[in-house]
């Protein structure tokens, strides 16, 4: 069956999702993670996260997915003798630098690639791989179709409900630019979810709405049969920083549709 795996901005998100199903869950510490905005869990929260998904046979993916400076390395290295320590399942990572560098000091760790590090064809999945990662969080902005033509002996993972960024993953740096706030640092304002006027020179067009950069969430309930019969590995729901009620009908939706179609039951909800 294939793994479906939700997001946790905090204890009660993450119990709320391995109550309604969840295979695995991420989540992020109080450093170095893609949402430095969500609530995210601080060392012993860390701890009962894991203790307590172990208990119910549910993985623990935890995010260090930004890029790392030169001065914090001593300290991220500490971040994750500690991860390491209390047995996280996997890694979510984005500095190849430092998954490099991690590999050599933690073998045994698993790393997922996030999707920051932009991951949309064979020849950088490639090298994801030599450097001994052994997941890749595909691009959100892939078709299903691009997706089946990656070619890597390696685990895919890809989104299928939650949020969509206007930009290419990793690659966006409006906010980095206009409010020093890098999205690759964790701190992305979300401008892409503003209103906005349009003008062409001094005249001003007019739309139908006010939201012209953002995209609509994505959601893959009508298509989730085929996403099924590929060869994805895990399915992931979007949303660290959403509620816990979303936690609990996204991931509870989504675990009933995938049991259904395990069992040849009709699909619709």
């Amino acid at each position: 069956m294939k793994e479906l795996l939700s997001p946790a901005g905090n204890i009660e998100c993450l119990k709320s999702a391995i109550n309604n199903g969840a295979d695995a869950v991420y989540l992020g510490g109080k450093s170095f993670g893609a949402r430095a905005y969500a609530g995210n869990f601080n060392k012993e929260e860390l701890l009962e996260a894991i203790n307590y998904a172990h208990l119910y046979g549910v993985k623990i993916y935890v995010t260090v997915n930004t890029i790392i400076y030169n001065n914090e390395i001593e300290e991220f290295l500490d971040y994750i003798k500690y991860l390491y320590q209390i047995g996280v399942d996997a890694l979510i990572m984005q500095d190849i630098g430092m998954i490099s560098l991690v590999r050599k000091k933690f073998p045994n760790i698993d790393i997922h690639a996030s999707t920051q590090i932009h991951n949309h064809n064979n020849e950088g999945i490639k090298l994801l791989k030599e450097l001994g990662v052994t997941r890749i969080v595909l691009d959100r902005e892939m078709s299903l179709e691009d997706i089946e033509k990656i070619n890597v002996d390696i685990e895919k993972e890809v989104f299928i409900h939650g949020a969509l960024c206007v930009s290419y993953s990793g690659q966006c740096y409006f906010s980095s630019k206009f409010l020093q706030r890098s999205g690759n640092r964790g701190e992305c304002a979300g401008m892409c979810r503003l209103p906005y006027e349009l003008y062409e020179k001094n005249n001003k067009i007019k739309t139908t709405g006010q939201f012209l950069l953002s995209p609509k969430e994505l959601c893959t309930i009508k298509n989730l049969k085929d996403i099924l019969e590929s060869n994805i590995a895990s399915l992931k729901i979007e949303g660290r920083m959403k509620k816990e009620e979303y936690t609990y009908y996204v991931t509870k939706i989504n675990k009933k549709l995938i049991e259904k179609y395990y069992n040849h039951e009709d699909m619709t909800l």
